[in-house]
């Protein structure tokens, strides 16, 4: 099978010819329709992400068919369409496990990353970790959901109940989560990269009732801000536009250093937090939600071999949504 694979850290993905894997137990084998691409998979080629499994197939918003299954495999046949997201397995055992917080585990293996993920034809992945898909997306549309939309709908959920939210780096996950917050009712705040007129015009469209740079002041005090852009400066920036009580989401798996800043920006019970991975109950609420909302994913498809040329996209901010590999 045709695959990009990452042979060492910092360089192009080669296109290979690779054996196509088989489902042991417990595994599904998907022929996979689109994957999209995400900023972790920049983050795990640049080796921002330490001692990824090498050569690797990266990818971890997957949407597939099952193309054979595995023993003791229950809940799957061949032929249905399934999604794979980043996280592929846990042990079950830890304490993180028996809480609730799956997401935590410390033995925990994901996909694209310490598994082969989608940026091929094929793939095998843990049943227990696969998702049935909604049949209102199409494939490509739907591959977005498996991890930006995963992450900033867990964002969302940690920063609590805020009327106003804003929301800092207007790409991939952004543009989700800013549905799903219009139709509960949040008004929107956009902050994009100074300048960048065509982002701040593209979260408009979707909803925002403020879109501006980064280093502008909100016109209202925010109950909330989640950000999704890399950057560790962007959380004093932030404090300065949140509200008593308020809460400030890091949405990335992976940011730059915060710098200092002064205390009594943080006083008065404003809060930091970060979000790490997900959970399957996260996967299986927001999968409901987004089949009941009207969510439109915005795309820009490439081909499997064009998928150094995406990823470039990606980092020098040239896309407007998500970028999507199809074999």
């Amino acid at each position: 099978m045709r695959a990009m694979r990452l042979h060492a850290i910092g360089q192009p993905l080669a296109a290979d010819d690779i054996s196509v894997p088989q489902a042991r137990n417990g595994q599904l084998l998907v022929r996979i329709s689109a994957c999209a691409v995400c900023r972790t998979d920049l983050h795990v080629v640049a080796g921002e992400l330490a001692e990824p499994k090498l050569p690797l197939v990266p990818g971890h918003e997957i949407v597939g068919r099952v193309e054979q299954v595995g023993e003791r495999v229950e809940n799957f046949r061949v032929g249905d369409r399934v999604g794979i997201p980043w996280l592929g397995w846990t042990c079950g055992e830890c304490e993180f496990c028996k809480s609730g917080r799956e997401n935590l585990c410390e033995r925990a293996r994901f996909t694209g990353y310490t598994i082969d993920g989608g940026y091929a034809e094929f793939t095998v992945a843990d049943a227990r970790f696969a998702f049935q898909m909604p049949d209102t997306f199409d494939d490509v549309s739907a591959a977005p959901l498996l991890c930006v939309g995963l992450i900033g709908y867990r964002s969302l959920r940690k920063a609590g109940d805020p009327k106003r939210l804003g929301i800092y780096g207007f790409g991939a996950a952004a543009h989700i989560v800013a549905q799903i917050a219009r139709f509960e009712g949040r008004e929107i705040f956009a902050f994009t990269r100074p300048g960048d007129d065509e982002a701040q015009s593209f979260a408009r469209r979707l909803g925002a009732s403020w879109a501006g740079g980064s280093d502008e002041e909100a016109p209202e005090q925010l109950d909330a801000a989640i950000i999704f852009a890399p950057i560790g400066a962007l959380v004093p920036a932030a404090l300065q536009n949140l509200k008593r009580g308020g809460t400030i989401v890091c949405g990335g798996i992976h940011m730059s250093d915060i710098p200092s800043f002064p205390y009594r920006d943080l006083w008065q019970e404003r809060t930091i937090a970060s979000v790490a991975n997900l959970t399957r109950r996260d996967g299986e609420e927001f999968l409901e939600l987004v089949a009941r909302v009207p969510i439109k994913t915005e795309t820009q498809m490439f081909p499997l071999e064009r998928a150094n040329e995406a990823l470039e996209a990606l980092r020098c901010g040239r896309l407007r949504g998500a970028a999507v590999l199809v074999p």
